[in-house]
């Protein structure tokens, strides 16, 4: 208990923030963090960030033209701490690495992509929804090579589809074939929008899989965004139909910090249907630092199944840093 105590108390010391959180933000430098730690992060993340967009762009230029010089990439590295703790289950720790380099190659729409621990990697869906990351430590052991062709239709018209091949690299490599498709419909040309965004992939190892994700959501006012997921996905290793439903109220606080308040079911399909799991949750997200560093409080109540459905607390702590040249502020 004592690792659970620490983590209520560094939760609490961070949810404080929320007391001032209805006022915006003054830093001239947008930091939580004291001076001495901004003199240590600072040029440690612009010298990782630089390494990680030029040698995607020296790659590119080994494969393509001269253009990889200035050409728009999606590159990044994101490093993470997490601490977990669910009551009636040990305390876990894991420290997860993720990065993708995104390289425009000679043709328009084809690119050539290096990432660790894709999606089909991340297993089941109750180990994914009810954790604020999938990462995982041994990350960089699930790393793929290979070509994706991008579409080239405005998938709020017509459905864009990708399709990409290459390799996972380990002893022998391991072949793999992914196509993804997505569509944006706005209704009725009112506030709701819905997105689907769907993959069927094959891995000479794990066999095939599919996924289907839809989101049905719409602003309810300047600061909040109501969203209603749907998740189904099935794997050849599994052979069950898994699926979540979740809905989901986001509160921007200020341009630093948001809440999350979420209610999820997750279950599975065979001859009959099972829910696994049911929780609540709140989550508080804070940019502790000039957009790049985060972290993330989150308090949630389980019904799990294999408890009889007796309420279980649990607490999730994470922090995390983005290393890439555009960086998106509070992202949920």
């Amino acid at each position: 208990m004592t690792e659970f105590r620490l983590l209520v108390a560094i939760s609490l010391v961070a949810l404080g923030l929320t007391a001032h959180a209805d006022t915006p933000d003054v830093d001239d430098d947008d930091s939580d963090l004291p001076e001495w730690a901004e003199e240590r992060i600072g040029p440690f993340h612009t010298g990782l960030s630089r390494w990680v967009e030029s040698t995607s762009r020296r790659i590119d230029g080994f494969f393509g033209t001269t253009d990889a010089l200035s050409v728009d990439t999606d590159s990044y590295l994101r490093l993470s701490q997490e601490w977990d703790w669910r009551e009636g289950r040990p305390f876990d720790q894991d420290l997860g690495a993720r990065f993708r380099l995104d390289l425009p190659t000679t043709e328009e729409r084809l690119r050539l992509i290096i990432e660790s621990e894709p999606d089909e990697t991340r297993g089941t869906l109750s180990e994914r929804e009810s954790a604020l990351t999938d990462d995982r430590a041994d990350s960089v052991s699930d790393l793929l090579v290979g070509l994706s062709r991008l579409g080239d239709k405005d998938k709020s018209r017509h459905w864009n589809t990708r399709v990409g091949a290459g390799i996972k690299l380990r002893l022998p490599p391991e072949p793999y074939a992914r196509l993804t498709s997505q569509r944006l419909w706005t209704l009725e040309e009112g506030p709701w929008q819905l997105h689907s965004d769907n993959r069927f992939s094959w891995f000479n190892e794990d066999g095939y899989s599919a996924r289907t994700r839809w989101d049905l959501g719409r602003p309810v006012d300047e600061k909040r965004h109501l969203r209603f997921l749907t998740n189904v996905q099935w794997r050849e290793t599994k052979d069950t139909l898994e699926f979540s439903q979740a809905a989901e109220l986001n509160q921007r606080i200020n341009d630093r910090s948001v809440l999350r308040y979420s209610a999820a079911v997750l279950g599975e399909s065979l001859s009959h249907t099972t829910i696994e799991d049911s929780y609540l949750q709140l989550r508080f997200r804070r940019d502790i630092h000039k957009g790049f560093t985060f972290l993330d409080v989150a308090p949630s109540l389980h019904f799990p199944r294999d408890a009889d459905r007796e309420p279980r607390w649990g607490l999730t702590l994470r922090l995390e840093m983005y290393f890439r040249r555009h960086i998106d502020r509070v992202s949920l």
